[in-house]
């Protein structure tokens, strides 16, 4: 699926299921936790602190998709063409760090 197609069905969804967005601000607080939600899965699953039994079952790809379909209401209410702005991005960094990373004596170790 193309970026600006998810964009479309997390549209057509706000408008069956969700009756509006919530405002921007709500959003973006909505954003923060289910990027907290991520964190906690990577910080004891992947990291150093033990994994609780409630947090087992915990499926990081929904978590992700999760933070994924806020991230997406929140550039729609504004206006942002993700796929556009990806793209622009990646061009950015492409530039800018064309041979940063290669000559990072701390990626080599």
């Amino acid at each position: 699926m193309k970026i600006s197609e998810a964009q479309q069905q997390v549209d057509n969804w706000i408008k069956e299921y969700g009756v509006r967005y919530f405002n921007e601000l709500t959003n973006m607080a909505q954003l923060t936790e289910e990027v907290g939600e991520v964190a906690r899965i990577i910080a004891r699953r992947y990291g150093e602190q033990s994994e609780k039994e409630s947090d087992k079952e915990k499926d990081l790809g929904d978590e992700l998709a999760d933070v994924f379909f806020v991230l997406i209401c929140l550039a729609n209410q504004t206006g942002v063409d993700l796929e556009a702005a990806l793209k622009r991005n990646i061009e950015k960094k492409s530039r800018r760090d064309a041979d940063r990373h290669q000559n990072n004596l701390k990626l080599k170790e």
